[in-house]
């Protein structure tokens, strides 16, 4: 159940904060009651098992009135990227700001730039922007300003749709969570392209992802005929990738989910049987991401290693969710390497890393 949680914006804040209470260590109780941080523990590491389902909770959070039908709808957001949800601080405006920047605030002795997701999106909060929700996202912090924030729940990959099959705008929303499963009328909530929206509002998002040849090495050997087979739901990502393995001059198919992905090693694995050869012969390596509609990258890469065809194809997981956390839940899974996006010199690192010399 989907509910809205009420009050004023601190009272708002406190609600959404509760939710987040057992995902991450920060809201974790002190340690003086052994009995609260037990059951704290056993919570996160609820959480934690549920990358090992395919399974996820989203956060969600409305942003207004939107310009088409004047309508109040759900957004979403992964758990795992968001820090800490606060009532809206006093912010500092910032002379020449980007558009859709409120400007920075201080918390907790970082400086964090905030920015104005309903003007980014094109929606009008009817109650004002009440909410500021601190994201983790591709090594950097930030924080987007929202009308309210409704709930956390949890979902099975396979409820979310790529947005490309729904006719959603594909530069600003990833995904469509059916919040009651495929039932008719189910509650749709729109999960939003973080990496898009944040290449649309800093001009510096892109820098890392800089394709200089020096940076991303000599061009990469590969076996003759093989290729790497990656996959991301992000248009952006899946962008910036693109330009990365060109760079290395490294031959490639992209994929837009998991299970396209996993779909596609199976039809490679059956064309290599039927000339004599196996999928080693074809693939090289699979670069995934972690967040997907139907299959995420952690049911992927389980997949992958558990079936003896595919168990020595090196898997990469890239992924805008840090920390060490996800890092456990990347070994755990059996993945070969990890590497935070988007930086094109530890894309190039680590896919040599891993390739047989």
């Amino acid at each position: 159940m989907v509910r809205r949680l009420g009050g004023t914006s601190k009272q708002f804040a406190d609600q959404a904060l509760l939710l987040l209470k057992s995902t991450h260590a920060i809201f974790a109780p002190k340690s003086n009651s052994m009995t609260r941080m037990t059951n704290v523990q056993h919570e996160i590491d609820e959480r934690t098992n549920l990358t090992n389902s395919n399974k996820f909770e989203l956060l969600l959070f409305r942003l207004g009135a939107d310009s088409a039908l004047g309508q109040s709808e759900l957004f979403g957001i992964n758990v795992f990227k968001v820090r800490e949800i606060v009532a809206m601080p006093s912010i500092t405006p910032i002379v020449g700001a980007t558009p859709h920047s409120l400007g920075i605030v201080n918390l907790r002795g970082q400086v964090i730039p905030v920015f104005d997701l309903p003007g980014i999106v094109g929606c009008k909060p009817k109650t004002g922007l009440n909410i500021m929700l601190v994201t983790e996202y591709a090594r950097s912090t930030q924080a987007f300003a929202v009308e309210s924030v409704e709930d956390i729940v949890r979902l099975d990959w396979k409820q979310v749709l790529s947005a490309d099959n729904s006719g959603a705008g594909r530069n600003m929303v990833t995904s469509i969570a059916r919040l009651d499963g495929s039932s008719d009328g189910t509650r749709l909530a729109q999960v939003l392209d973080v990496e898009a929206i944040l290449q649309m509002v800093s001009p510096s998002a892109e820098s890392d992802m800089n394709m200089d040849a020096q940076k991303v090495g000599p061009e990469l050997k590969l076996r003759a005929g093989t290729m790497i087979l990656a996959a991301d739901d992000s248009f952006v990502a899946r962008s910036l990738i693109e330009r990365g393995l060109k760079a290395m001059h490294a031959p490639f198919e992209m994929t837009k989910s998991g299970k396209e992905a996993w779909e596609r090693l199976n039809a490679i694995a059956d064309a290599a049987e039927a000339e004599g050869k196996t999928v080693l012969d074809k693939i090289c390596l699979v670069l995934t991401d972690l967040e997907m509609p139907e299959m995420d990258g952690f049911t992927l890469t389980r997949k992958i290693k558990q079936d003896p065809r595919f168990s020595r194809i090196p898997v990469v997981i890239h992924s805008s969710l840090s920390g060490s956390a996800n890092e456990d839940h990347v070994r755990s899974v059996g993945a070969d390497a990890y590497v935070a996006k988007f930086v094109a010199e530890d894309l190039a690192k680590t896919i040599r890393s891993v390739l047989p010399h």
